[in-house]
């Protein structure tokens, strides 16, 4: 592991080599069975032509231009060459919600497991795509935006952002919308973005910016992290409810409103899979519940599959 010396906190040292391990764990157990990268063909943007050589996939071949010249050429995008990808990681107070279990908190800086889960999948994207050499960068997100990091492809600037995510503590009322915005603003060049969050905010505001990623020409993956509780509802007897951005509160009782959460929930998460899908974006619905690096190989392989 390259040098931390501009991390001096033993603290966050320790913070950010277990990040880079678990990172690295993940991404080297989904390589051992994959033979393609899952990022081929992410990038939407149309680069040149290049001659058909043996080997080439097929469904790269451009048959408009076969009909037309007799000759084999296929299509070359440009994440064949660079891939540039942005983390947007939702740190907000609502990430810090802690579920029955109530594990992983285990210091007042450390990230509660909601967080955690999404600064995992995060720091596993980061080192997957720094290992094929392409660049990634990373927002992070709260009421607007509170730090942004350029996409970079060394490996010095994976310990940067893994430095980042390590030290995230959820604050601040959610403002996907203005964040989003603000990121898009310092992001020049065409590529992935993917936001990782729980999504709790005005959904039509959110929507909006999502639209505005896929009209800049970026191809979009919403990773929808839920607490494990949150996803399952799974309270027994009177429960107080508190909002963690505003504070407000309702006591109800568990087995009475439980059915209808649920369905609630379901029919929010379909109708986010629709809208995102109107817009050709991914959706992917998550708990804590979920072993992450399985979910995030699952994941990538249909990406594959569809690429």
């Amino acid at each position: 592991m390259p040098s931390l010396v501009q991390y001096l906190d033993p603290e966050v040292i320790q913070q950010v080599s277990r990040l880079d391990l678990r990172a690295r764990f993940i991404v080297e157990g989904f390589l051992a069975g994959l033979h393609a990268s899952p990022f081929h063909g992410f990038s939407v943007e149309f680069s040149e032509h290049r001659k058909y050589v043996q080997g080439d996939d097929l469904r790269s071949i451009d048959w408009k231009v076969f009909a037309r010249t007799d000759r084999l050429y296929v299509r070359k995008y440009n994440a064949e060459t660079h891939l540039e990808c942005f983390l947007l990681v939702d740190a907000s107070a609502s990430m810090g919600f802690v579920g029955l279990a109530g594990s992983g908190t285990t210091s007042s800086n450390a990230p509660a497991p909601k967080l955690l889960y999404a600064t995992h999948l995060a720091a596993a994207l980061g080192y997957l795509l720094i290992r094929q050499q392409d660049a990634v960068g990373l927002a992070v997100i709260s009421s607007g935006l509170r730090q942004f990091l350029p996409a970079r492809s060394r490996r010095r600037d994976l310990i940067q952002l893994l430095a980042v995510l390590s030290t995230i503590v959820p604050a601040g009322q959610t403002g996907l919308r203005e964040g989003i915005e603000q990121a898009l603003a310092q992001i020049r060049h065409r590529g992935l973005i993917v936001l990782l969050s729980d999504l709790l905010t005005d959904q039509d505001k959110l929507l909006e910016a999502l639209h505005h990623i896929r009209f800049r020409g970026h191809d979009l993956i919403v990773m929808h992290v839920l607490d494990a509780a949150e996803s399952a509802f799974s309270f027994d007897g009177p429960v107080r409810l508190e909002d963690p951005e505003t504070g407000q509160s309702t006591v109800v009782d568990a087995a009475a409103v439980r059915p209808s959460y649920l369905q609630a929930l379901h029919e929010w998460r379909e109708q986010l899979q629709q809208r995102l899908a109107a817009i050709q974006a991914d959706y992917l619905p998550l708990d804590t519940s979920m072993p992450f690096d399985r979910a995030l190989v699952e994941f990538l392989n249909e990406r594959c599959r569809r690429s």
